[in-house]
């Protein structure tokens, strides 16, 4: 790092950037410490779970996004701005779904022709004896190596060409090592290698299938998060209410919020009065009251009146805004024991390399044939994948920090993470956090002599409420259904903010 972004004497601003290509923590280790060595860069963090590099520059402009992402490009991998809005979330969300089914088409085909090359091993576990002939195993392996196996070439170039390695090198020398020397044998009695290569590639790609579909359940959290927000808000201005972008919405300005719609921005009531479901930020299941000039948070929903909100928080200074930026700065950190992952697989693939070319020479120093040579150093490039070293921890953090935030648990960074292992007892200050938001009829008491009885009761409750979005009045509409009570449409009603209703029903005033 250059300097510290938190010293006193450093203003910094933090640019986030979604890198595409990366195969493994030591492709996200490359790109983590050029970025670190670029002048004008205090921090950075590279994130392979969520292909996010979280970069802190200098705040006089010299180094912006479009700067970073050229730094990016120059270690063999794209960078674009990571996506900020909900539009931006579902095209990259539809972007990964066709690529998911990409791979899984080809992750198909590649397991149909290595099932096909394994038969004859699967027909000797049952005393059968299968042979295929030479140019069946090379007409089977052959689409197997060259296109379900392209990836890894075209990966372990971009390292080689950034003067790296990663696990696309070990993958694509051990399988090319097997598949040629199999072409190299063809027509000898000598046994061919043909499967191990299409085995190799097809359980690799099976393991990064399965690495995809663990990144998108982690980051359909923060999607979620983003998908609070609503994308457009209806702003008074001269020409009356018109709809707009939310990102078009000044502060200042007056926002209409009707029944059932979600609040578009952090504002202050100026005119209206309504009850509030603010529970993704206060995990109050029960809506409060909101009257003029009351606060109310971006994302919240008006449950029943209509609301005029003047606009004080937009864009990114808004509580939902900061919260999917603490949930973002989680996602990207690192809990102490990554760093030391980070630090072996920097010198993981270097080092299994060596071990592969000092396995092939030792063979031949104790009189190994060639053939035994080679086969046994290829075994040490195939067998040795850091993927699971690398992958396992940032992909707990990731699925951690993105299960906790659908739950409503907003965790500060990967270290609190690490240290929740230790917590035995936990507190909280109020029940309404602990409940499923959907309250329930648990008694029914009745004034002695004012009534006949508990269904008189429910069905006058029932009959007045309907008028009434509130939560308990669902509860009691639904109390009267199980009780199998007629209920009738009030003949006047009022919402009373913050006290209940006022209604008359059958000529009776409640």
């Amino acid at each position: 790092m250059n300097a510290e972004p938190n010293s006193p004497q450093t203003q910094c601003e933090t640019l986030r950037l979604h890198v595409g290509g990366m195969s493994c923590a030591a492709c996200s280790g490359r790109v983590e410490r050029v970025l670190r060595r670029t002048p004008g860069v205090l921090a950075a963090q590279v994130n392979l779970t969520s292909a996010m590099a979280t970069v802190a520059v200098a705040a006089d402009g010299e180094v912006d996004a479009d700067a970073i992402a050229a730094v990016i490009a120059r270690t063999g991998f794209q960078a674009e701005a990571a996506p900020s809005t909900a539009e931006e979330h579902a095209a990259l969300d539809a972007q990964a779904q066709r690529m998911a089914r990409r791979e899984l088409w080809m992750l198909v085909g590649a397991a149909a022709l290595t099932a096909a090359l394994m038969a004859p091993m699967f027909a000797r576990l049952f005393g059968a004896t299968l042979v295929l002939p030479a140019w069946l195993q090379l007409l089977l392996a052959a689409p197997v190596q060259l296109l379900a196996g392209a990836r890894f070439y075209v990966g372990a170039y971009r390292a080689l060409r950034a003067r790296s390695t990663n696990m696309d090198v070990l993958v694509a020398l051990g399988t090319s090592a097997a598949f040629g020397m199999s072409l190299a044998l063809l027509g000898s009695e000598a046994p061919l290698y043909f499967e191990g290569a299409a085995a190799i590639i097809t359980f690799v790609r099976f393991g990064k299938w399965l690495e995809e579909r663990a990144k998108r359940s982690a980051s359909s959290a923060l999607r979620a998060l983003v998908s609070l927000r609503p994308d457009t808000a209806r702003v008074k201005r001269d020409r009356g209410e018109i709809e707009v972008p939310v990102e078009a919405v000044g502060r200042g300005e007056i926002v209409v919020v009707r029944p059932g719609e979600r609040v578009a921005v952090d504002g202050t009531v100026v005119a209206g009065h309504s009850h509030v479901d603010e529970s993704l930020i206060t995990g109050e299941s029960l809506p409060v009251p909101r009257a003029v000039g009351d606060a109310v948070i971006g994302g919240s929903i008006n449950v029943e009146g209509l609301l005029e909100v003047q606009a004080t928080d937009v864009g990114e200074t808004s509580a939902l805004a900061r919260i999917v930026e603490l949930v973002q700065q989680a996602q990207a950190s690192k809990a102490p024991v990554q760093r030391l992952v980070d630090q072996v697989t920097a010198v993981f693939v270097p080092v299994i390399l060596a071990l592969s070319a000092l396995t092939f020479v030792g063979w031949l120093v104790s009189g190994a044939v060639l053939t035994k040579a080679a086969i046994t150093a290829v075994s040490v490039l195939v067998i040795a994948c850091p993927c699971a070293l690398g992958l396992a921890t940032p992909t707990a953090l990731v699925v951690g920090t993105g299960a906790a935030a659908r739950a409503g648990i907003l965790i500060r960074d990967a270290q609190a993470l690490e240290l929740a292992r230790a917590v035995d007892v936990v507190v909280f200050d109020k029940t309404g956090t602990l409940t499923e938001g959907k309250p329930q009829v648990r008694g029914v008491v009745v004034a002695e002599g004012a009534l006949e009885g508990e269904d008189e009761l429910v069905a006058l409750v029932a009959s007045a409420q309907r008028g009434s979005e509130h939560p308990l009045a669902r509860a009691i509409e639904r109390e009267a259904a199980a009780r199998e009570l007629e209920t009738q449409s009030p003949e006047a009603f009022e919402a009373l903010a913050g006290r209940g209703i006022a209604a008359t029903v059958g000529g009776r005033s409640l």
